[in-house]
């Protein structure tokens, strides 16, 4: 049965449409009717209706996406701009919504002939928020804004709201319509794209997503809900929630990141309505590359196995069985330089370069 609910901000009024309820979620390959009944998916607009049940139930928890009537003027403010030799970095920030800017860097490859690829750079937990993926003096192993700004990619690195610049934004988006601060993220990192797509530097068909632990979902949760995003590569950031902390979803309910799975869900994994195997089942056939350290103690890697296994067939049924790439480095949290080579020549033999 299909039910109804009220999100009440100060800001809007929206009616959500319930999805389904799927008590399994590594099963990807069938979907559920308004009765309930189970339908197998064996074609691809068959699978969008389960797909489309995945960004419902997705923002269940995350809140609805925000429409049209928030997207103001980017109206790009250029603070700072420093000569690297290989490229330029900006420190700018942009208009996403009324009464909110994002802190961003922005970096451009000199010598760019016609329109570059861009790769949107999320950083990740850290008090500095973008500055850690392109300064070395931060954390080693985080700068793959410059490194790929210094192989010809136009890069830009927003601030997380709570982080960096942007310290008091979380107290904003509350304030102001948002029940998970996820959702406002996947926002704001759309506009980030219509500012890489607004370049003239940039070719708006060549624009990826790349991020470690917090950015490593978040280039997921943004290519869920932005089909501009054409390669996504993540870094120790996901695996199913049952395997999180063994079934301890605590961490994925401060007001950071989704609340509800606390005041909805009792930080239950069995009561969630949705998990990472479908996140990463609505990127197909999209290309993903996957960074999982086997050491890693955030993202235990068992349960990145269990999202690739759950994927694949997806991938399979859209004629894309390559497009999903795991690797499952000897390392714990991190994003080793052997890794992130592989990465940039995924990206690049996505892209173009």
């Amino acid at each position: 049965m299909i039910k109804l609910s009220w999100l009440v901000s100060s800001s809007f009024l929206t009616l959500l449409i319930t999805a389904p309820f799927y008590p399994d979620k590594d099963d990807l390959l069938y979907y559920r009717e308004s009765s309930g009944a189970r339908r197998a998916v064996a074609s691809p607009d068959q699978w969008e209706v389960r797909r489309r049940h995945i960004l419902e139930n997705m923002q269940e928890v995350m809140g609805p996406l925000p429409g049209a009537e928030r997207r103001v003027p980017l109206d790009v403010e250029v603070l700072e701009e420093k000569d690297f030799g290989s490229h330029v970095q900006r420190k700018i920030t942009f208009a996403v919504e009324p009464g909110d800017r994002v802190p961003a860097y922005l970096l451009l490859p000199k010598g760019i002939s016609g329109k570059a690829p861009a790769m949107l750079c999320l950083h990740p937990t850290s008090e500095h928020g973008k500055a850690i993926v392109l300064d070395e003096t931060h954390r080693p192993n985080r700068l793959y804004a410059r490194e790929l700004a210094e192989r010809g990619f136009v890069t830009l690195a927003p601030d997380y709201p709570g982080f960096g610049e942007y310290a008091e934004a979380r107290k904003w988006l509350y304030a102001n319509g948002y029940v998970s601060t996820t959702m406002k993220a996947i926002f704001n990192h759309s506009r980030a794209i219509d500012l890489l797509s607004s370049l003239e530097e940039v070719d708006p068909e060549r624009i990826g997503a790349i991020g470690h632990s917090l950015g490593g979902h978040n280039s997921l949760y943004l290519g869920v809900f932005e089909p501009r995003v054409k390669v996504m590569v993540t870094s120790c950031g996901f695996n199913t929630f049952r395997k999180y902390y063994g079934g301890n979803l605590t961490g994925w309910s401060h007001d950071g990141y989704m609340p509800r799975i606390a005041t909805e869900y009792g930080k239950d994994p069995a009561q969630m309505p949705f998990d990472f195997t479908e996140v990463l089942g609505a990127l197909a056939p999209r290309p993903v590359f996957i960074n999982a350290p086997i050491h890693d103690a955030n993202f235990e890697v068992s349960g990145v196995q269990d999202c690739v296994r759950a994927a694949q067939p997806v991938y399979e049924l859209l004629g894309a069985p390559d497009n999903l790439v795991a690797v499952y480095p000897e390392a714990e949290h991190d994003f080793p330089d052997a890794v992130r080579e592989q990465a940039y020549q995924f990206i690049e033999k996505q892209l173009g370069h």
